[in-house]
């Protein structure tokens, strides 16, 4: 499972998962709050004076997979909205939100796993998704952001330079305790 803004492109949340779960849902989003709720708060805090229907909070965008709406409506009910079930193309039929973002995302992890063949085992699985996070936000630059990458344009600014993963890897090293 896997989230994305859809302005920046900035992978929010990653979690490995053999069935999509009820729990494993309330995980997956529980990242996304454990790390970004200040902010939603702050968006609801603004809002939440206004009617209902005017308010402009931040929007989650899933398919049409039940666990996904629960985990939600568990989470963040009051503070964010969500457009559920929306299906890829959206676009083309006059839909204001689509989840592009994300389906070409999973689409490149896919592509990714199917030449490796496989993990190997949980702990491969949630590494290789680490190193690909990583790779999107910092390292790679975006066609669709002008040749800049996601963590740019969140303004998420390490200084990492041209050479960015080395880089990376030595802000990551400078962080980690010495024993």
């Amino acid at each position: 499972m896997n989230a994305i803004d859809s302005k920046t492109k900035y992978v929010l949340a990653h979690f490995y998962v053999v069935n999509r779960t009820f729990p494993a849902c309330v995980n997956f989003l529980r990242q996304i709050k454990i790390t970004c709720y200040r902010q939603i708060l702050d968006v609801y805090e603004k809002e939440k004076h206004k009617p209902v229907k005017k308010r402009k909070l931040i929007t989650f965008v899933s398919d049409g997979f039940e666990n996904y709406r629960n985990a939600f409506n568990k989470l963040f009910y009051r503070t964010c909205k969500l457009h559920f079930g929306v299906p890829i193309a959206c676009r083309k039929y006059g839909l204001k939100h689509n989840n592009n973002s994300i389906e070409r995302y999973n689409g490149k992890i896919e592509d990714r796993t199917k030449t490796m063949r496989d993990f190997g085992s949980h702990e491969g699985a949630e590494g290789f998704l680490n190193l690909r996070t990583v790779i999107q936000n910092f390292v790679n630059p975006h066609q669709g952001l002008k040749g800049r990458t996601p963590a740019e344009i969140a303004n998420v600014d390490l200084k990492l330079g041209r050479n960015k993963l080395l880089n990376m890897i030595r802000h990551v090293a400078q962080q980690v305790p010495r024993r």
